[in-house]
């Protein structure tokens, strides 16, 4: 049964409400700026000057073929790779180079691709890992929180996390991210290797989650999937960007996604990322 955006919307804004009060936010910092990001692996640019705002309380899509270099720009945001250039601007402060924590800290959380959950620990024991930083109360409430938005995985706390199915595995890497009230969420692949009935689940959960007020960036290998949540959408192949503007543009016109390299037949055919 699927859930409507609603009553999820409301327990993550009622939750940030009873929490402190976040930093107060003006029209020019109320949003996470990428500017002019460049990214090497491997003694390869295979990120060049991306530039990309993502705006509080909206989504904003990132697409792109396999190997444009999208998740390269996330974990380097995240500060698991080194910035060849650029930075990562929030309330006027460069958090490029900083380390994994401190970028947690500010606000903006990483949900990289692949679920990277610890096996064989129970469900709990990954939920309580992401909360190891924050006070006892917030990580008490945190977690009451993410169950409430996820009743799928409070019915297995005590499973091994290699014993969930995909779809819940992906519910505990998003309630890993969001346990710590972040202001930004950057998604790696939200539906890569799910059953469609099972994305169309985890769809309301994003849709939620930026209308409660926090930033999200979504890379999504299916386009119309992305596309139907962003108001904002950017398309990178080859390291750099081949269209930034209205998500809008890119459903009305999918011959600006064949042009940018993403979809090499029809326009309804997913991505990859």
């Amino acid at each position: 049964m699927s859930e409507k955006p609603e009553p999820l919307g409301e327990i993550l804004q009622t939750s940030r409400a009873a929490g402190p009060a976040p930093p107060e936010a003006s029209e020019e910092n109320s949003l996470l700026a990428l500017q002019g990001i460049s990214v090497e692996r491997g003694r390869r640019t295979v990120v060049r000057d991306v530039s990309i705002e993502i705006p509080a309380g909206e989504v904003t899509a990132l697409l792109g073929p396999n190997g444009a270099g999208k998740s390269s720009l996330v974990l380097a945001v995240g500060g698991v790779l080194g910035l060849q250039a650029g930075s990562v601007l929030l309330d006027g402060r460069d958090f490029a180079g900083r380390r994994p924590e401190q970028i947690r800290a500010a606000g903006i959380a990483i949900v990289p691709e692949g679920r990277r959950l610890l096996p064989d620990l129970t469900v709990e024991d990954n939920i309580r890992v992401a909360t190891y930083a924050l006070p006892r109360d917030q990580a008490r409430a945190g977690r009451e929180r993410v169950l409430e938005l996820f009743p799928e995985i409070s019915r297995r706390l005590s499973a091994p996390a290699r014993m969930l199915s995909g779809g819940e595995q992906q519910m505990v890497v998003l309630a890993q991210a969001l346990i710590g009230e972040p202001r930004y969420m950057l998604i790696d692949e939200l539906s890569l290797g799910l059953a469609p009935v099972v994305v169309n689940r985890l769809v309301p959960r994003i849709r939620a989650v930026a209308e409660s007020g926090i930033g999200v960036l979504l890379i999504e290998q299916f386009a119309t999937i992305a596309l139907g949540l962003a108001n904002q959408a950017h398309v990178m192949e080859g390291g750099r960007l081949r269209f930034s503007g209205l998500a809008r543009e890119l459903r009305e016109q999918p011959e600006l996604l064949r042009s940018a390299y993403l979809l090499r037949g029809s326009a309804g055919s997913p991505g990859t990322a």
